[in-house]
């Protein structure tokens, strides 16, 4: 895992775990992480981290339309 450290200014009011929250819903919402992975970023379960995406109008259905497409056509 990488490590990173970010120097926030001071005006603004946010502490680490916000931050690791804001981060971890972004990366899920792209895609890059699954819920999993970005409930494990954020130190949370996932039932916890999915019942948080909603405070950062974050979807927890993030897959493109295009595959809910190819699921019906499949099923």
């Amino acid at each position: 895992m990488k490590t990173l450290t970010l120097n926030i200014p001071d005006n603004i009011d946010i502490d680490s775990r916000e931050l690791v929250m804001l981060l971890a819903s972004k990366l899920y919402e792209q895609g890059k992480l699954s819920l999993g992975q970005a409930a494990d970023l954020a130190g949370l379960t996932k039932r916890t981290f999915a019942e948080l995406l909603i405070r950062y109008n974050v979807s927890i259905f993030n897959s493109p339309s295009s595959d809910l497409s190819s699921d019906v056509a499949n099923a």
